[in-house]
């Protein structure tokens, strides 16, 4: 086919889109589920809406081609395992009156059955589900929940694509079932998974799919030689059957490298590639397999992780480009629009002239079908949205708000000396431990206590007026004060002030730092009906004053045990925010770090001993080649010891992460140089103490005991098996005894119960530790 007639054939798509609806109706009909207050037919029913709703728009828009089956109650590689029958044993037994119990079993756990375990999805803040394999798998297809799906979407009128976990990427995200040895590789049971992915595909092809998505994420990691002829032979046998629809395969968040010319040899139909990322190199490795002849490439041009618009013009040059080197090229975004928020236009807050620099997923769906449209048609066909377009980006480019001499001048002023703790860590430990006398197996928690719908209701009152300052100060006052007679009465070592006055861990401090800008309806999911709004770096940051001093300087009146003084770290103000993608992110860093300085500097001068500057981002950020990470960690760490190293030696500085694989970053976990890191494990059972312990990691380490992203309330028996196996890793002198993670999203009665039992297993465990030491 020509390059001419290949841009007549031009359609516009996507890969998915943002579930919850714009009022956050998806949110709200789950968590009445869960509360006994909406039937499942009633959840069914929201969901068929929302759906419809979202397909609409689309169009709407002009995309020529709909997603289907990217819709999930919580997870998509959940979905999979629904979908693949990879349920284990505890959850099929979990299963209620309604499928949709054990489903949920499989994401929160009961009082009687654990979770899956839950980790971060790339290098996003989306989180997913981690499949539970094992030797004993038996993988069996119910392809229900996707063929639902597409129906409503084909009866809608609509040209319609299924998108599907592939099976290389299902794989190689899943982990040996708990009691599977640790030398398992779920990769080989890709034999035994195959029949059933060709199964789901003859059933939705019989349905009326002409094409399916199989999206491969995974292979745009570095892959060794095993798994790259692993991914050959899936799509070798896949392309080989005869009853099944077209097969396009995805990637995104990367260039493919080594895997491309796998994919472009196989008897697959298509391709989708991102063009965003490494876009130069993924070209490049484009031409140099001599291209996709006879196959569709989906090519990721609009960025479908950030929010600024698009330069239209750069897209169709790439696209241009791509003409010549497939079949057939349809435009895309670079991946699902489940990373960004709905509707721009929503911000009525924010200046209308800076909503112009903002693409959200309505938005972007737009920019695809423009660019198909210029594709096709000729720049003249759209030479009005160009204009606009041009007009867009020079006024983000122009505007004061992007730079401030100022705290330019002092981020290229900071020194090594800047970086660097003033005494080493053996000296700091023994001043800290005089300074604060903990005993043996401190306890503490991670910072947040829950949120209760009281403490949001106050918080929305005085933004809308309804109550003065004091009057909210005094609510705040009283929750803290709560708090820390909770936590005193419990027998907890180290407190902390509960946050009742934060609505998020990033939103609060970009709120109160120049250069971010906030959204009021600008929701992401995190995880399940965890929705977070990321705020949006716009300029060049600074703090004009003390963000959290002064609610952690009342709550140290309150106590004579040390009150934790609570920071979000730089890395994670980054990752949890929308960058600016007009400047290096470790120039933005930096300048973040800055101002986390003079807050840290802030509260010891208050009389703050323990500072925690967490950092849960810093393991979800690390590039996803291995040759990129060296250059990342060292800004990354570099950031966290700049806003941390200004302080005396006895004050003890802590830091956590969560939900991540931690083994990773070991090396950059030591060169953080915190005296306290407290990280996840009770899903992963403790498998980051072992790794810590392997590495040599010389301080002071928290393993979490309590899983926070489930209802369970853990026995006091539980937690101490915990304890014990940390122990076996982490000697006592250095261990701490803490929740996996922040308690906001928990009620009050389970936080109180677990809390309890963690201090009654710290108790215990304390007991045979100083009984074996005399």
């Amino acid at each position: 086919m020509t390059s001419k007639s290949a841009a007549a054939a031009v359609r516009a798509t996507v890969h998915g889109y943002p579930r919850q609806g714009q009022g956050r109706e998806l949110k709200k009909a789950i968590e009445g589920y869960w509360k006994g207050q909406v039937t499942a037919d009633a959840l069914r029913r929201t969901a068929t809406a929302l759906r419809r709703t979202n397909w609409l728009q689309l169009a709407d828009a002009g995309v020529h081609e709909v997603p289907t089956g990217d819709f999930s109650y919580y997870d998509h590689v959940l979905d999979t395992s629904v979908m693949v029958g990879a349920i284990p044993a505890r959850h099929r037994a979990a299963v209620g009156a309604d499928a949709l119990d054990g489903y949920f079993a499989m994401a929160r756990g009961t009082q009687e059955v654990a979770p899956l375990e839950m980790t971060k999805w790339f290098d996003t803040n989306y989180h997913y589900l981690v499949p539970e394999l094992g030797p004993d798998t038996v993988f069996t297809a119910d392809s229900t929940e996707q063929v639902t799906q597409l129906k409503e979407a084909l009866a809608l009128g609509l040209a319609a694509r299924p998108v599907l976990v592939g099976p290389v990427t299902y794989l190689l995200l899943a982990k040996p079932a708990p009691d599977v040895a640790a030398g398992f590789r779920p990769l080989t049971l890709l034999d035994r998974l195959l029949p059933v992915y060709a199964e789901v595909l003859a059933d939705l092809r019989a349905a009326g799919a002409t094409w399916v998505q199989l999206d491969e994420p995974a292979l745009v990691q570095d892959r060794t030689p095993a798994e790259l002829n692993a991914a050959a032979r899936a799509y070798r046998e896949l392309g080989a059957l005869t009853d099944r629809p077209q097969l396009l395969v995805a990637s995104y968040f990367d260039r493919l490298g080594e895997a491309l010319p796998v994919l472009a040899k196989a008897p697959v139909e298509g391709l989708a590639l991102d063009f965003t990322r490494s876009a130069a190199a993924q070209l490049d490795d484009l031409a140099a397999v001599g291209g996709l002849p006879g196959k569709r490439l989906v090519a990721g041009v609009v960025d479908g992780r950030n929010v600024w618009i698009d330069d239209l013009e750069k897209s169709l040059a790439t696209l241009g480009t791509l003409l010549g080197l497939a079949d057939r090229v349809d435009v895309a975004t670079s991946c699902s629009l489940l990373h960004v928020p709905l509707d721009a236009t929503a911000e009525r807050d924010i200046d209308p002239q800076i909503v112009r620099w903002f693409s959200f997923a309505r938005q972007k769906a737009r920019e695809v079908a423009t660019l198909a449209k210029g594709l096709a048609h000729g720049t003249d066909s759209i030479a009005a949205e160009l204009a606009a377009n041009r007009a867009d980006l020079a006024s983000r480019t122009n505007s004061a708000i992007t730079r401030d001499p100022a705290v330019r001048a002092r981020a290229a002023a900071v020194t090594a000396a800047d970086t660097h703790r003033s005494q080493p860590y053996a000296e700091r430990a023994a001043a800290q431990r005089a300074h604060l006398g903990l005993p043996p197996l401190p306890t503490t928690t991670i910072g947040s206590f829950p949120q209760t719908s009281e403490l949001r209701t106050v918080r929305a009152d005085l933004r809308a007026g309804r109550i003065t300052a004091a009057a909210y100060e005094e609510r705040i006052e009283a929750e803290i004060r709560e708090v820390i007679s909770f936590q005193e009465k419990t027998g907890i070592d180290v407190l902390v002030h509960g946050e009742p006055e934060r609505n998020d861990m990033v939103q609060y401090f970009a709120e109160q730092l120049t250069g971010y800008l906030a959204t009021r309806h600008g929701w992401v999911q995190s995880y399940g009906t965890r929705y977070v709004r990321p705020p949006i770096l716009a300029g060049d940051i600074s703090r004009s004053e003390p963000m959290t001093v002064r609610w952690t300087r009342y709550a140290q009146s309150l106590t004579r045990r040390p009150v934790k003084g609570m920071l979000t770290g730089p890395v994670t103000m980054l990752a949890w925010s929308f960058v600016r993608d007009d400047q290096p992110l470790a120039d933005t860093a930096r300048q973040v770090a800055l101002a986390l300085r003079d807050e840290v500097e802030d509260l010891e001068a208050a009389g703050t001993s323990v500072i925690q500057v967490d950092e849960p981002a810093l393991r979800e950020t690390l590039p996803l080649r291995a040759a990129d990470h060296a250059a990342y960690l060292a800004w990354a760490t570099e950031a966290f010891r700049l806003a941390t190293s200004g302080v005396r030696p006895d004050t003890q500085i802590h830091t956590h992460m969560c939900y991540a694989e931690f083994g990773d970053i070991l090396a950059a976990i030591d060169d953080l140089d915190a005296d306290v890191i407290s990280l996840e494990a009770a899903r992963s059972h403790m498998q980051v103490a072992a790794e810590l312990a392997t590495a040599g990691y010389p301080r002071e380490v928290g393993p979490g005991v309590y899983d926070i992203h489930s209802p369970r309330v853990p026995g006091a028996g539980e937690a101490a098996e915990l304890l014990r196996k940390a122990l076996t890793a982490i000697p006592a002198d250095r261990l701490w005894v803490n929740p996996d993670c922040g308690l906001k999203t928990r009620g009050w009665p389970e936080v109180r119960a677990s809390l309890e039992n963690l201090v009654a297993a710290a108790a215990e465990v304390r007991k045979e530790v100083e009984a074996q030491a005399s």
